[in-house]
């Protein structure tokens, strides 16, 4: 949640100093279009519809605050209540779609829902329906709050927003959920800044830039980080070969059987083994930066050590994932939770998970990496040969 919270962090300390604000009212005006255009060729390039439709909400609610000014007139002080009411709640709605669900019939309906809101805005500026106008900026505390200006019904809608964001953070824990948090708030202190001028603009804006942050960032985990595993990828070994000291070895680690055992219990058990030696990998001493390499093979990087100074951890490495344990249930174990326990008729097999492991240094300074990867390459098929569960150099 970082980036998010600095770059909120950020627009608030722009704001509240005299000479930086300054600087920003000049800029303000080309803020928008600058990162709401370029978020939303970003998610259209990328096809996040999710990330589109909310950008396109943001900046459609910062140009109609910018078109009817509050304090301007009384049409635009029922604008900014609408705006107060709905634009929280929209962001809401938009945080607990997906990608696959915007398109379904509830994600239609959330944005037939938006889609109608300007219209509904228009009927509530009609003189006949200036009851329903006065109700939305509707005082139900007399206290008088002196910090507080948006109206008490847009409060009561952005503290429901807020907690329906965060459940769905808690729900689902991605950086872009993470992120659609730090957006209502960026909403709330616009709105509450008085819903125009360089504040608000800067608010939400700040808003829609965060949502764009978290949609690079999630394309570059996708990129250099393993889904399955929660190790760095193949992509990510190699720009890490790049930048490698004169001094170095690379251990490539296979894990024993691993096609026997896919086809005797399953893919599904194959994937939890791989998950279960990546969690190993993860705790590998002696400076060692695990990769997952393709298949069931994976790379760790000892930058700094040679090959015969990172034996021992290899060693390490290779008796924790030989001692941890990995329980297959029974094939008749239900898919969902039963309301009562039920013994399996098939019982409960302890898998073994062993690992082979080759690992190699550069045999000259300024030698190919992928040299060095094929050389710990043949030190691992030896220790196959030799049978399995060990370490050769």
């Amino acid at each position: 949640m970082a980036p998010g919270a600095l770059l909120l962090l950020g627009a608030t300390v722009v704001l509240q100093s005299a000479s930086l604000r300054e600087a920003v009212t000049v800029s303000a005006p080309v803020y928008p279009w600058i990162v709401f255009g370029a978020g939303l060729l970003l998610g259209w390039r990328f096809n996040r519809r999710q990330l589109v439709v909310t950008l396109a909400v943001l900046f459609a609610a910062n140009r109609a605050l910018a078109a009817f000014p509050p304090d301007a007139s009384a049409t635009g002080r029922t604008v900014f209540a609408c705006i107060a009411l709905l634009l929280p709640l929209d962001l809401a709605l938009l945080a607990w779609l997906t990608e696959r669900s915007i398109v379904s019939w509830s994600g239609r309906l959330v944005l037939g829902v938006i889609l109608a809101e300007p219209l509904a805005v228009a009927l509530v500026l009609r003189p006949e329906l200036a009851d329903l106008a006065r109700a939305i900026d509707y005082v139900f505390v007399a206290a008088a709050v002196p910090w507080l200006r948006i109206p008490q019904p847009a409060l009561l809608a952005s503290v429901v927003a807020l907690g329906l964001v965060g459940l769905r953070f808690f729900v689902r824990r991605t950086v872009i959920q993470s992120n659609f948090v730090w957006t209502v708030l960026a909403a709330f202190l616009a709105l509450n800044s008085g819903g125009a001028g360089v504040v608000s603009t800067v608010y939400l804006t700040t808003g829609g830039l965060v949502l764009v942050v978290s949609l690079i960032e999630t394309s570059h985990r996708m990129a250099f980080s393993d889904e399955l595993t929660g190790l760095p990828s193949r992509r990510a070994l190699t720009d890490a070969l790049l930048r490698l000291p004169e001094v170095y070895a690379i251990a490539m680690v296979d894990i024993d059987h691993f096609k026997k055992l896919n086809d005797d219990y399953g893919h599904a058990v194959g994937d939890q083994v791989l998950r279960l030696t990546g969690t190993t990998l993860m705790r590998t001493e002696g400076g060692g930066r695990p990769f997952r390499y393709g298949g069931e093979e994976f790379a760790v990087l000892f930058p700094g050590k040679s090959a015969e100074e990172a034996l021992p951890y290899l060693e390490n490495l290779r008796e924790a994932i030989e001692a941890s344990s990995f329980v297959v249930r029974g094939r008749d174990r239900p898919t969902r939770r039963p309301d009562k326990p039920i013994r399996s008729a098939g019982g409960k097999k302890s898998l073994e998970v062993t690992v082979s492991i080759g690992v190699a240094e550069p045999g000259d300074l300024g030698a190919d990496p992928e040299e060095v990867i094929r050389t710990a390459d043949q030190a691992l098929y030896r220790a196959k040969r030799s049978g399995r569960n060990r370490v050769c150099s």
